[in-house]
Protein backbone atom coordinates (compact mmCIF):
# COMPACT_ATOMS: atom_id res chain seq x y z
CA UNK A 1 0.00 0.00 0.00
CA UNK A 2 1.15 2.96 -1.12
CA UNK A 3 0.60 6.83 0.71
CA UNK A 4 -0.02 9.34 -1.89
CA UNK A 5 -0.50 13.30 -1.38
CA UNK A 6 -2.76 15.54 -3.35
CA UNK A 7 -2.82 19.22 -3.50
CA UNK A 8 -5.22 21.59 -4.63
CA UNK A 9 -2.61 24.48 -4.90
CA UNK A 10 -4.03 26.25 -2.40
CA UNK A 11 -1.61 28.76 -0.71
CA UNK A 12 -3.67 27.28 2.87
CA UNK A 13 -1.96 24.35 2.24
CA UNK A 14 1.71 25.55 1.48
CA UNK A 15 1.44 27.94 4.49
CA UNK A 16 0.33 25.45 7.23
CA UNK A 17 1.51 22.42 6.15
CA UNK A 18 -1.06 20.04 4.87
CA UNK A 19 -2.81 17.85 1.79
CA UNK A 20 -6.04 18.67 -0.09
CA UNK A 21 -6.33 14.88 0.13
CA UNK A 22 -3.81 11.90 1.68
CA UNK A 23 -4.88 8.52 -0.57
CA UNK A 24 -3.44 5.20 1.74
CA UNK A 25 -4.54 2.20 0.05
CA UNK A 26 -8.39 2.18 -1.12
CA UNK A 27 -9.02 5.31 1.39
CA UNK A 28 -9.43 8.74 0.37
CA UNK A 29 -8.85 11.46 2.95
CA UNK A 30 -10.20 14.95 1.97
CA UNK A 31 -9.30 17.37 4.49
CA UNK A 32 -11.85 20.04 5.55
CA UNK A 33 -12.06 21.78 2.15
CA UNK A 34 -13.89 25.63 2.57
CA UNK A 35 -15.96 27.43 -0.41
CA UNK A 36 -12.89 29.32 -2.23
CA UNK A 37 -12.17 28.95 -5.57
CA UNK A 38 -8.34 28.14 -5.46
CA UNK A 39 -7.86 29.47 -8.95
CA UNK A 40 -8.81 33.27 -8.00
CA UNK A 41 -8.71 32.68 -4.09
CA UNK A 42 -11.60 33.99 -3.95
CA UNK A 43 -14.96 33.05 -1.79
CA UNK A 44 -19.01 33.87 -1.81
CA UNK A 45 -20.75 35.52 0.85
CA UNK A 46 -23.61 33.34 0.09
CA UNK A 47 -23.40 29.94 2.41
CA UNK A 48 -25.01 27.48 -0.05
CA UNK A 49 -22.81 28.89 -3.00
CA UNK A 50 -20.16 28.34 -0.52
CA UNK A 51 -21.07 24.58 -0.10
CA UNK A 52 -21.20 24.20 -3.57
CA UNK A 53 -17.62 25.04 -4.03
CA UNK A 54 -16.43 23.01 -1.56
CA UNK A 55 -18.33 19.70 -2.97
CA UNK A 56 -16.58 20.99 -6.23
CA UNK A 57 -13.34 21.32 -4.63
CA UNK A 58 -13.59 17.88 -2.71
CA UNK A 59 -14.56 16.41 -6.05
CA UNK A 60 -11.13 17.54 -8.14
CA UNK A 61 -9.35 16.34 -5.22
CA UNK A 62 -11.56 12.94 -5.27
CA UNK A 63 -10.52 12.69 -9.35
CA UNK A 64 -6.95 12.88 -8.95
CA UNK A 65 -7.43 10.09 -6.23
CA UNK A 66 -9.27 7.83 -8.58
CA UNK A 67 -12.21 8.13 -6.99
CA UNK A 68 -16.11 10.04 -6.69
CA UNK A 69 -18.67 11.45 -4.88
CA UNK A 70 -20.21 8.46 -5.17
CA UNK A 71 -17.39 6.73 -3.23
CA UNK A 72 -17.70 8.76 -0.15
CA UNK A 73 -18.60 7.11 3.11
CA UNK A 74 -18.82 9.78 5.99
CA UNK A 75 -18.75 13.87 5.52
CA UNK A 76 -18.83 16.32 8.41
CA UNK A 77 -19.91 20.10 7.63
CA UNK A 78 -18.30 22.68 10.39
CA UNK A 79 -20.76 25.97 10.49
CA UNK A 80 -19.38 29.00 12.39
CA UNK A 81 -23.44 29.55 12.90
CA UNK A 82 -25.60 25.84 12.90
CA UNK A 83 -28.88 27.95 11.72
CA UNK A 84 -26.55 28.57 8.16
CA UNK A 85 -26.90 24.33 7.51
CA UNK A 86 -30.59 24.42 6.01
CA UNK A 87 -29.83 26.50 3.05
CA UNK A 88 -27.28 24.30 2.29
CA UNK A 89 -29.57 20.76 2.43
CA UNK A 90 -30.77 21.22 -1.63
CA UNK A 91 -27.00 21.80 -2.61
CA UNK A 92 -25.65 18.19 -0.15
CA UNK A 93 -28.93 16.27 -1.40
CA UNK A 94 -27.85 16.83 -4.68
CA UNK A 95 -23.98 15.36 -4.02
CA UNK A 96 -25.39 12.71 -1.10
CA UNK A 97 -29.00 12.45 -1.73
CA UNK A 98 -28.55 8.72 -3.29
CA UNK A 99 -24.87 8.04 -1.43
CA UNK A 100 -26.06 8.82 1.74
CA UNK A 101 -23.05 8.39 3.59
CA UNK A 102 -22.84 8.87 7.72
CA UNK A 103 -22.66 12.37 8.61
CA UNK A 104 -21.87 14.51 11.50
CA UNK A 105 -22.24 18.47 11.63
CA UNK A 106 -20.71 20.66 13.70
CA UNK A 107 -20.69 23.89 15.17
CA UNK A 108 -17.24 25.53 15.40
CA UNK A 109 -15.45 28.88 14.52
CA UNK A 110 -13.39 28.63 11.67
CA UNK A 111 -10.16 29.93 10.57
CA UNK A 112 -11.57 33.25 8.36
CA UNK A 113 -14.65 35.06 9.17
CA UNK A 114 -15.55 35.06 5.42
CA UNK A 115 -15.81 30.95 5.48
CA UNK A 116 -19.03 30.08 6.51
CA UNK A 117 -18.80 26.24 5.45
CA UNK A 118 -16.24 23.82 5.52
CA UNK A 119 -17.00 19.96 4.38
CA UNK A 120 -14.25 17.06 5.36
CA UNK A 121 -14.94 13.68 3.31
CA UNK A 122 -13.66 10.06 3.85
CA UNK A 123 -13.95 7.75 0.85
CA UNK A 124 -13.41 3.95 -0.24
CA UNK A 125 -11.76 3.80 -3.39
CA UNK A 126 -14.12 1.42 -5.92
CA UNK A 127 -12.61 -1.67 -7.62
CA UNK A 128 -11.01 -1.20 -10.61
CA UNK A 129 -13.91 -2.82 -12.37
CA UNK A 130 -16.52 -0.38 -11.63
CA UNK A 131 -14.93 2.31 -13.48
CA UNK A 132 -13.99 -0.10 -17.26
CA UNK A 133 -17.50 -1.69 -17.06
CA UNK A 134 -19.65 1.24 -16.47
CA UNK A 135 -17.41 3.90 -17.66
CA UNK A 136 -17.82 6.30 -14.89
CA UNK A 137 -15.63 7.78 -12.09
Amino acid sequence: MTRRLISSGSSFERDIGFSRAVVDGNWVFVSGTTGFDYQTMTISDDVAEQAEQCLRNIEAALAEAGSGARDIVRVRYILPRAADFAPCWPVLRRYFGAVRPAATMIEAGLIDPRVKIEIEVTARKPPAHRHTEHGDS
